[in-house]
């Protein structure tokens, strides 16, 4: 059974869907599964156990140019890439019109169907045409965690109950060359960085979450995505001891370097939720209560702390104790 899952972007959403790709191969046996990406992710799905084929597109950047040349010939060529393969089932993750289009691109088999969300989810995005292009659209209950909502369509979509386990399949490696600067030390990564203003932390709060750690034996690395958080990173390290700043890294050798860590703590960011996909002990920070929809979803070696208006340095740190022990 061909399959292909579209879900374009972005990083944190992306990491949401994995597990119902597991979740189709353990109630699928002989599923092929496909999965349509914004390039700058396709590193991160090729990482997913089960994925055959990462089929990148560049929808992003084609809409700032879309009569040029060069996104004429990208168009193209992507449309070529996904017209290979014939598909049984076209599962549309997103529920925006550019996934929409690409579901609607997708070529079928014979007996092959559309599948896409009938309804928006709460915090979630959604516009119509992603039902419009469905054979069918499937209902999900609104109040529902990112995870489950992908969890939820792909089951009802082939015909199988969601599994009570869950399982990312985000799969690391070993390094084979050196990608971070080596410490001497445990390492706990700190993700401060989000694309919201609301939901960073104070710097003072990092300084004192730093100071703690490294009184505990722990050194501390500072990730970035952005050269503002560069920048950020840069500045709290010079306030830190024993803490350095990672270059930024493409995101297979990311999660490969995220593996080798004691634990993160970080605000609700795309990288906070690698590290909820490689099950590592793992505290993520809410200034508001979004923690059900986005939080980590496993019962063992992670914490959501939430505070209003942000969680204090005492609050964090008992979290923190209390997944390091686990």
């Amino acid at each position: 059974m061909n399959i292909l899952i579209v879900k374009l972007s972005s990083l944190g959403d992306v990491v949401h869907a994995m597990p119902a790709v597991q979740d189709i191969l353990a109630a699928v046996p002989d599923a092929r599964i496909d999965w349509v990406v914004e390039r700058s992710f396709a590193p991160l799905v090729q990482r997913c156990q089960g994925v055959r084929r990462v089929i990148p597109c560049d929808l992003r950047r084609w809409r700032k140019s879309p009569l040029s040349h060069q996104t004429r010939d990208a168009w193209r060529a992507f449309r070529a890439e996904l017209a290979r393969d014939q598909y049984d089932a076209v599962l549309d993750l997103q529920g925006l019109t550019k996934s929409a289009l690409v579901a609607w691109l997708a070529r079928l088999s014979p007996s092959g169907k559309r599948y896409a969300l009938s309804n928006q989810t709460e915090g979630s995005g959604y516009e119509a045409p992603t039902r419009w292009v469905a054979h069918e659209a499937i209902h999900i209950a609104p109040h529902c965690h990112a995870v489950q909502r992908s969890r939820e369509l792909c089951a009802k979509a082939l015909g199988y109950e969601v599994p009570a386990s869950l399982n990312c399949g985000l799969q690391a490696r070993a390094l084979t060359q050196p990608a971070v600067p080596a410490a001497s030390r445990p390492v706990v990564a700190l993700v401060h960085g989000s694309s919201r203003a609301d939901k960073q932390w104070p710097d003072d709060h990092w300084l004192a979450l730093a100071a703690r750690l490294d009184l505990a034996g722990l050194d501390v690395a500072l990730l970035h995505g952005t050269d503002d958080e560069e920048r950020r990173s840069q500045q709290l390290a010079q306030q830190m001891k024993n803490a350095c700043v990672w270059p930024r890294l493409p995101l297979d050798l990311l999660t490969d370097a995220l593996a080798t860590c004691a634990g993160v703590i970080g605000v609700d960011s795309g990288l906070s939720h690698i590290a909820v996909a490689l099950d590592l002990p793992h505290v993520q920070l809410y200034n508001f209560d979004t923690a059900w929809r986005t939080g980590p979803t496993t019962t063992q070696g992670q914490r959501s702390v939430l505070g209003q208006p942000c969680p204090d340095v005492d609050a964090v740190w008992q979290a923190w104790g209390a997944v390091s022990r686990a």
